[in-house]
């Protein structure tokens, strides 16, 4: 008991400061560069609330809790690591009825839970057009024909020779938000902004395999195959699989997810999530696009006239706010650090900034290194919460300057028609229990 007096540190008789010097952790230290701006007097409350209910279940650090007083598993007990069973729920999750079959559906990533930018494997958002395929990497083939000099057909062994590279790209569906296009309906931050995912890729530049079969002078474009039942396919121009797309085989530092196209499939940073074809299997060279159903009847962005925008492919600046969030409710009044992601497809994100009464007063967030292109880069701002109602809201913008825009802004150009591209600013309302809801500003 004396021991956990101590570690609570401002229960303390005057008698047993230094004590409490030893072993309380250092405030200065702990919040330095955070909530250390946000002041000792409103903290003290919320770590003498954590005291006292420590108190009451009789338990106190350093205390010696059944589990360190036995010996536990050995390594032999998960030759594949998984999770703790104490965040069993923290899984990938979808919607019954956003399609007619889960064959041609998604899951979304729980992003209230994603502590920094990269996505764990298991959690990474899934898109399907006609299942998932077991694809056997000793048959498989990447066949690179069309306008070429040289037709390769390549084994994963083969592709695996190739000078390699890592690079860190965010991935986003783009129905992301989609079912918000006409009002806030899904009190989730998981369904509203769940289709979005960041990983290290490993593979091979595309321009390196496009550079071995040599390019003929009037080709334009690049047709991507995939090895599905749906042989889903996208038309993207030449200058872009030239610039920074990669063939990649490697997630996170293992092999591909068979739900992310293994054992290969196409990285195109940036662009929307479905020109990122998995289980890769052809590349034709032409002089055309080929206009193929997933880019005529699908994935167009619908105007208020009828009409459709064809390749739209770009991913703009995009940010949500992770904490608080429907999910993850703030308890009472006091200090918290907002949590969010920012990403864009036109490269880094330079600011994010956040909306404490629904965007009439905004403030600068911090930044969390590393901040790269085309990737999810994290931000938190201080909080200081009177427990009264509040309209959250964050703003990203990029390098080239394109600011997030609202949904009214959105609406202005694009209707209510769409489906796809929906990158307003997202408005979470704090209600005085500190529950959180998914609202629209008008």
């Amino acid at each position: 008991m004396e021991l956990g007096r101590r570690a609570a540190g401002m229960l303390l008789p005057a008698r047993d400061q230094e004590a409490t010097r030893i072993v309380a952790p250092n405030r200065r230290s702990l919040f330095k560069g955070g909530l250390a701006a946000l002041g000792g007097a409103m903290l003290a409350p919320l770590l003498a609330r954590s005291a006292q209910a420590d108190a009451a279940s009789g338990e106190f650090p350093p205390g010696d809790p059944d589990w360190s007083q036995s010996v536990g598993p050995g390594v032999v007990d998960r030759p594949y690591g998984r999770p703790s069973q104490f965040v069993k729920d923290v899984i990938r999750r979808n919607v019954p009825w956003l399609t007619a079959t889960k064959e041609s559906s998604v899951s979304f990533t729980p992003l209230q839970h994603q502590d920094g930018i990269i996505t764990a494997n298991g959690l990474f958002f899934e898109r399907y057009h006609a299942g998932r395929p077991t694809v056997d990497p000793a048959r498989h083939r990447l066949l690179i024909h069309g306008m070429v000099d040289r037709p390769l057909l390549l084994t994963m062994a083969d592709i695996r020779r190739f000078p390699s590279v890592s690079r860190i790209h965010f991935i986003e569906c783009p129905a992301n938000g989609g079912m918000e296009w006409r009002a806030a309906q899904l009190n989730s931050l998981q369904f509203t902004h769940g289709m979005v995912s960041c990983a290290e890729w490993t593979g091979v530049r595309l321009s390196t395999l496009l550079d071995e079969v040599g390019i003929k002078k009037n080709a334009r474009w690049v047709l991507a195959e995939g090895a599905d039942g749906a042989h889903m396919d996208r038309s993207l121009p030449l200058e872009k699989c030239l610039d920074d797309c990669l063939v990649v085989y490697g997630q996170n530092g293992e092999a591909l997810r068979p739900e992310q196209g293994f054992p290969l499939r196409l990285i195109v940073p940036g662009w929307q999530g479905n020109v990122n074809v998995k289980w890769l299997r052809r590349l034709e060279i032409g002089d055309q696009p080929w206009f193929t159903r997933e880019e005529t009847a699908q994935y167009t962005e619908l105007m208020p006239d009828g009409k459709a925008r064809a390749f739209t492919w770009l991913i703009y600046a995009k940010s949500v706010i992770t904490f608080p969030c429907p999910e993850m409710p703030v308890k009472g009044a006091g200090v918290y650090e907002i949590r969010g992601f920012a990403w864009s497809g036109r490269g880094r994100i330079t600011h994010v900034d956040v909306s404490f009464d629904g965007g009439i007063n905004w403030t600068r967030a911090r930044l969390q290194e590393p901040v790269l292109p085309k990737a999810l880069t994290r931000f938190t701002a201080e909080w200081r919460w009177d427990g009264k109602p509040a309209l959250l809201q964050s703003r990203a913008v990029d390098e080239t300057g394109y600011v997030q825009p609202t949904i009214a802004e959105l609406r202005k150009i694009r209707g209510v028609n769409g489906i796809y591209n929906n990158n307003s600013v997202q408005t979470w309302q704090v209600k005085a229990d500190g529950s959180v809801f998914d609202v629209e500003l008008g």
